[in-house]
Protein backbone atom coordinates (compact mmCIF):
# COMPACT_ATOMS: atom_id res chain seq x y z
CA UNK A 1 0.00 0.00 0.00
CA UNK A 2 1.38 3.41 -0.91
CA UNK A 3 0.20 7.01 -0.75
CA UNK A 4 2.05 7.77 -3.99
CA UNK A 5 0.37 7.65 -7.37
CA UNK A 6 0.94 4.18 -8.85
CA UNK A 7 1.87 3.92 -12.54
CA UNK A 8 2.13 0.69 -14.51
CA UNK A 9 4.21 1.00 -17.68
CA UNK A 10 4.22 -1.91 -20.13
CA UNK A 11 7.36 -2.68 -22.13
CA UNK A 12 9.34 -0.53 -19.70
CA UNK A 13 12.70 -2.29 -19.82
CA UNK A 14 14.09 -0.29 -22.74
CA UNK A 15 13.60 2.58 -25.18
CA UNK A 16 10.53 4.77 -24.86
CA UNK A 17 9.01 2.63 -22.09
CA UNK A 18 12.16 2.98 -20.00
CA UNK A 19 12.19 6.76 -20.46
CA UNK A 20 8.52 6.99 -19.43
CA UNK A 21 9.09 4.83 -16.34
CA UNK A 22 12.04 6.99 -15.25
CA UNK A 23 10.12 10.22 -15.88
CA UNK A 24 7.04 9.11 -13.93
CA UNK A 25 9.27 8.00 -11.05
CA UNK A 26 10.93 11.43 -11.11
CA UNK A 27 7.42 12.94 -10.94
CA UNK A 28 6.88 11.06 -7.67
CA UNK A 29 5.05 7.95 -8.87
CA UNK A 30 5.59 4.40 -7.65
CA UNK A 31 6.30 2.58 -10.94
CA UNK A 32 5.48 -1.00 -11.87
CA UNK A 33 7.98 -1.88 -14.60
CA UNK A 34 6.40 -4.46 -16.89
CA UNK A 35 8.66 -6.48 -19.19
CA UNK A 36 8.34 -9.63 -21.23
CA UNK A 37 11.78 -10.89 -22.27
CA UNK A 38 14.60 -8.97 -20.61
CA UNK A 39 14.58 -9.27 -16.82
CA UNK A 40 18.12 -7.88 -16.64
CA UNK A 41 17.12 -4.67 -18.49
CA UNK A 42 14.02 -4.28 -16.31
CA UNK A 43 16.14 -4.64 -13.17
CA UNK A 44 18.49 -1.93 -14.48
CA UNK A 45 15.54 0.46 -14.83
CA UNK A 46 14.38 -0.44 -11.31
CA UNK A 47 17.85 0.17 -9.88
CA UNK A 48 18.08 3.54 -11.62
CA UNK A 49 14.77 4.57 -10.06
CA UNK A 50 15.77 3.31 -6.60
CA UNK A 51 19.16 5.04 -6.75
CA UNK A 52 17.40 8.32 -7.57
CA UNK A 53 15.26 7.93 -4.44
CA UNK A 54 12.16 6.59 -6.18
CA UNK A 55 10.17 3.38 -5.74
CA UNK A 56 9.51 0.62 -8.25
CA UNK A 57 9.23 -3.10 -8.78
CA UNK A 58 9.39 -5.26 -11.90
CA UNK A 59 6.71 -7.61 -13.23
CA UNK A 60 7.10 -10.13 -16.05
CA UNK A 61 4.04 -10.48 -18.27
CA UNK A 62 3.35 -10.93 -21.97
CA UNK A 63 0.59 -8.39 -22.64
CA UNK A 64 -0.67 -10.55 -25.52
CA UNK A 65 -1.88 -13.05 -22.88
CA UNK A 66 -5.28 -11.96 -21.50
CA UNK A 67 -5.12 -14.16 -18.38
CA UNK A 68 -1.55 -13.14 -17.56
CA UNK A 69 -2.55 -9.47 -17.87
CA UNK A 70 -5.38 -10.09 -15.44
CA UNK A 71 -2.96 -11.57 -12.92
CA UNK A 72 -0.58 -8.61 -13.30
CA UNK A 73 -3.27 -6.08 -12.50
CA UNK A 74 -4.73 -8.21 -9.70
CA UNK A 75 -1.27 -8.52 -8.13
CA UNK A 76 -0.58 -4.78 -8.54
CA UNK A 77 -3.84 -3.77 -6.84
CA UNK A 78 -3.32 -6.33 -4.09
CA UNK A 79 0.20 -5.05 -3.42
CA UNK A 80 -0.27 -1.30 -3.99
CA UNK A 81 -3.93 -0.78 -3.10
CA UNK A 82 -4.69 1.32 -6.18
CA UNK A 83 -3.66 2.08 -9.75
CA UNK A 84 -3.64 5.65 -11.00
CA UNK A 85 -1.79 5.58 -14.33
CA UNK A 86 -1.52 2.97 -17.07
CA UNK A 87 0.90 3.48 -19.94
CA UNK A 88 0.43 0.97 -22.77
CA UNK A 89 3.83 1.06 -24.43
CA UNK A 90 4.66 -2.61 -25.12
CA UNK A 91 5.01 -3.26 -28.83
CA UNK A 92 6.80 -5.36 -31.41
CA UNK A 93 7.58 -5.16 -35.14
CA UNK A 94 7.78 -7.89 -37.75
CA UNK A 95 8.32 -5.88 -40.91
CA UNK A 96 7.86 -7.14 -44.43
CA UNK A 97 6.15 -6.21 -47.67
CA UNK A 98 2.44 -6.96 -47.78
CA UNK A 99 2.58 -9.71 -50.40
CA UNK A 100 5.24 -11.59 -48.50
CA UNK A 101 3.88 -11.08 -44.99
CA UNK A 102 2.77 -14.26 -43.24
CA UNK A 103 -0.48 -14.57 -41.34
CA UNK A 104 1.60 -15.37 -38.25
CA UNK A 105 3.66 -12.16 -38.50
CA UNK A 106 0.51 -10.07 -38.98
CA UNK A 107 -1.25 -11.72 -36.03
CA UNK A 108 1.70 -11.54 -33.62
CA UNK A 109 2.07 -7.77 -34.09
CA UNK A 110 -1.67 -7.17 -33.71
CA UNK A 111 -1.82 -9.50 -30.67
CA UNK A 112 0.85 -7.54 -28.79
CA UNK A 113 0.35 -3.98 -30.00
CA UNK A 114 -3.43 -3.77 -30.25
CA UNK A 115 -4.96 -6.65 -28.34
CA UNK A 116 -2.38 -6.23 -25.57
CA UNK A 117 -3.41 -2.58 -25.21
CA UNK A 118 -7.07 -3.63 -25.06
CA UNK A 119 -6.34 -6.32 -22.46
CA UNK A 120 -4.52 -3.88 -20.19
CA UNK A 121 -7.22 -1.21 -20.50
CA UNK A 122 -9.88 -3.83 -19.81
CA UNK A 123 -8.22 -4.98 -16.59
CA UNK A 124 -7.13 -1.54 -15.38
CA UNK A 125 -10.52 0.08 -16.02
CA UNK A 126 -12.26 -2.11 -13.45
CA UNK A 127 -10.15 -0.62 -10.66
CA UNK A 128 -10.14 2.91 -12.05
CA UNK A 129 -13.94 2.91 -12.36
CA UNK A 130 -14.21 1.98 -8.66
CA UNK A 131 -11.76 4.77 -7.81
CA UNK A 132 -13.64 7.19 -10.10
CA UNK A 133 -10.32 8.41 -11.45
CA UNK A 134 -7.42 7.29 -13.61
CA UNK A 135 -5.12 8.11 -16.49
CA UNK A 136 -4.64 5.78 -19.46
CA UNK A 137 -1.96 6.65 -22.02
CA UNK A 138 -1.57 4.53 -25.15
CA UNK A 139 1.43 4.54 -27.47
CA UNK A 140 0.39 4.69 -31.11
CA UNK A 141 2.78 5.82 -33.87
CA UNK A 142 3.05 8.21 -36.79
CA UNK A 143 2.87 5.00 -38.85
CA UNK A 144 -0.64 4.44 -37.48
CA UNK A 145 -1.66 7.81 -38.94
CA UNK A 146 0.18 7.89 -42.26
CA UNK A 147 0.99 4.20 -42.95
CA UNK A 148 4.39 2.93 -44.03
CA UNK A 149 5.55 0.55 -46.75
CA UNK A 150 6.73 -2.73 -45.26
CA UNK A 151 4.79 -2.23 -42.02
CA UNK A 152 1.17 -3.13 -42.85
CA UNK A 153 0.84 -5.14 -39.62
CA UNK A 154 2.44 -2.47 -37.43
CA UNK A 155 0.50 0.38 -39.07
CA UNK A 156 -2.78 -1.50 -38.69
CA UNK A 157 -2.09 -2.22 -35.02
CA UNK A 158 -1.14 1.38 -34.26
CA UNK A 159 -4.12 2.80 -36.19
CA UNK A 160 -6.25 0.42 -34.14
CA UNK A 161 -4.77 1.85 -30.95
CA UNK A 162 -6.05 5.30 -31.98
CA UNK A 163 -9.59 3.98 -32.54
CA UNK A 164 -9.42 2.07 -29.25
CA UNK A 165 -8.20 5.20 -27.44
CA UNK A 166 -11.11 7.32 -28.69
CA UNK A 167 -13.71 4.64 -27.93
CA UNK A 168 -12.36 4.01 -24.43
CA UNK A 169 -12.20 7.77 -23.79
CA UNK A 170 -15.90 8.10 -24.60
CA UNK A 171 -16.87 5.14 -22.41
CA UNK A 172 -14.74 6.06 -19.39
CA UNK A 173 -14.95 9.86 -19.29
CA UNK A 174 -17.99 9.90 -17.00
CA UNK A 175 -16.00 7.87 -14.46
CA UNK A 176 -13.23 10.46 -14.19
CA UNK A 177 -10.83 8.46 -16.38
CA UNK A 178 -8.97 10.10 -19.25
CA UNK A 179 -7.66 8.06 -22.20
CA UNK A 180 -5.17 9.65 -24.60
CA UNK A 181 -2.62 8.48 -27.17
CA UNK A 182 0.86 9.57 -28.13
CA UNK A 183 1.99 9.03 -31.72
CA UNK A 184 5.81 9.21 -31.80
CA UNK A 185 7.65 9.77 -35.05
CA UNK A 186 11.18 8.44 -35.45
CA UNK A 187 12.78 8.28 -32.02
CA UNK A 188 16.36 7.25 -31.14
CA UNK A 189 15.90 3.70 -29.84
CA UNK A 190 17.37 0.23 -30.49
CA UNK A 191 14.98 -0.07 -33.45
CA UNK A 192 16.19 3.09 -35.22
CA UNK A 193 19.87 2.64 -34.36
CA UNK A 194 20.14 -0.39 -36.64
CA UNK A 195 18.88 1.50 -39.71
CA UNK A 196 21.53 2.04 -42.43
CA UNK A 197 22.85 5.62 -42.65
CA UNK A 198 21.36 6.02 -46.12
CA UNK A 199 17.89 5.16 -44.79
CA UNK A 200 18.31 7.51 -41.83
CA UNK A 201 19.24 10.40 -44.12
CA UNK A 202 16.17 9.75 -46.27
CA UNK A 203 13.96 9.86 -43.17
CA UNK A 204 15.62 12.99 -41.80
CA UNK A 205 14.81 14.78 -45.06
CA UNK A 206 11.10 14.25 -44.28
CA UNK A 207 11.30 15.72 -40.76
CA UNK A 208 10.96 19.52 -40.63
CA UNK A 209 12.88 19.69 -37.33
CA UNK A 210 15.63 17.43 -38.71
CA UNK A 211 16.95 14.28 -37.05
CA UNK A 212 15.27 11.77 -34.75
CA UNK A 213 13.56 12.61 -31.47
CA UNK A 214 14.68 11.45 -28.05
CA UNK A 215 12.76 9.00 -25.80
CA UNK A 216 12.59 11.82 -23.24
CA UNK A 217 10.46 13.82 -25.69
CA UNK A 218 7.83 11.09 -25.58
CA UNK A 219 8.21 10.68 -21.80
CA UNK A 220 7.46 14.39 -21.34
CA UNK A 221 4.20 13.99 -23.28
CA UNK A 222 3.27 10.96 -21.16
CA UNK A 223 4.03 12.87 -17.95
CA UNK A 224 1.74 15.68 -19.11
CA UNK A 225 -1.16 13.34 -19.91
CA UNK A 226 -0.64 11.70 -16.50
CA UNK A 227 -0.67 15.03 -14.66
CA UNK A 228 -3.47 16.97 -12.98
CA UNK A 229 -3.01 19.68 -15.62
CA UNK A 230 -4.37 17.28 -18.26
CA UNK A 231 -7.52 16.49 -16.30
CA UNK A 232 -9.87 17.97 -18.94
CA UNK A 233 -8.14 16.37 -21.94
CA UNK A 234 -9.30 13.01 -23.26
CA UNK A 235 -9.55 11.13 -26.56
CA UNK A 236 -6.61 13.04 -28.03
CA UNK A 237 -3.67 11.91 -30.16
CA UNK A 238 -0.50 13.92 -29.62
CA UNK A 239 2.11 13.70 -32.35
CA UNK A 240 5.69 13.77 -31.07
CA UNK A 241 7.28 13.65 -34.48
CA UNK A 242 9.27 16.82 -35.22
CA UNK A 243 6.55 17.90 -37.65
CA UNK A 244 6.84 14.81 -39.86
CA UNK A 245 3.09 14.20 -40.18
CA UNK A 246 2.30 17.75 -41.26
Amino acid sequence: MTGKRVALVTGASRGIGRAIALRLAAEGCYVVINYNGSKEKAEEVQQEILQAGGQAHIYQCNVADFQACGEMFKDTISKMGHLDILVNNAGITKDGLLMGMSEEDFSKVVDTNLKGTFYCIRHAARTMIKQKKGRIINLSSIVGVSGNAGQANYAASKAGVIGLTKSAAKELASRGITVNAIAPGFICTDMTQVLPEQVKEKIWAQIPMGGFGDPQDVAAAAAFFASEEAGYITGQVLMVDGGMAM
